[in-house]
């Protein structure tokens, strides 16, 4: 098979290692090329942006921007790059974001090698790969309530960020960011940020 009749992939993860291991397994693939590696998330949108890949297989948690927020950026500017999230996090509140973010597959890292070769196989072909375990658990999981503004400032109260440096970093009025905090907090019924936080964390919402 030519080069040019392969499924061209991007690959982002922040392990190096892990990184490393990946693109030399889908590499082997007769079919498959590994045209870009990502550290982070604003590397992965730079190289999908550049090269256009056929499928993009990224971790959720990355520095500067998630999987999911890369997801969900290129499902409105790049449609016909196909997603993968490929992750240790085995909870519904994941997937639940994952799926309305635009992601087409979902997989585990525990999964075996081959099962993500023929992901990215499936994915490009128009499908949705879902482990079905997991999926069958997110159908009957409790549903997120949080909004996205509440998830972006409870997770940076989940590290420990002040008020103050939380609205300096969204542009937003310490009052407002104070407000946003007491729904969340409510919404999961916790005793403060850093409980909710942790409530959130937990179920996949943050």
């Amino acid at each position: 098979m030519t080069t040019a009749n392969k499924i061209r992939v991007v690959i982002a993860e922040d392990q190096n290692m892990v990184l490393g291991a990946l693109a030399a397994l889908l590499d082997l693939e007769p079919d498959i090329k590994v045209v870009a590696c990502a550290a982070n998330g604003r590397e992965a949108l730079d190289a999908v942006v550049k090269l256009t890949p056929d499928v993009l297989v990224t971790d959720i948690e990355m520095p500067l921007m998630t999987g999911l927020e890369v997801a969900a950026h290129l499902r409105g500017t790049h449609p016909a790059v196909r997603t993968v999230i490929l992750t240790t996090f085995a909870r519904p509140g994941y997937l639940r974001r994952a799926l309305d973010a635009g992601a087409r597959g979902y997989l585990l890292k525990d999964r075996p090698a081959a099962e993500l070769a023929d992901a990215v196989r499936r994915v490009h072909r128009g499908l949705r790969v879902v482990d079905p375990a997991l999926a069958a658990e997110a159908w009957n999981a409790e549903l997120d309530p949080l909004t996205d503004r509440e998830r972006q400032i409870l997770q940076r109260a989940g590290e420990g960020r002040s008020t103050a440096e939380i609205a300096t970093a969204l542009r937003l009025s310490e009052g407002t960011v104070r407000n946003y905090l007491s729904e969340a907090i409510a919404k999961l019924d916790a005793s403060n940020r850093i409980d909710a936080a942790r409530i959130a964390r937990a179920k996949g919402w943050l």
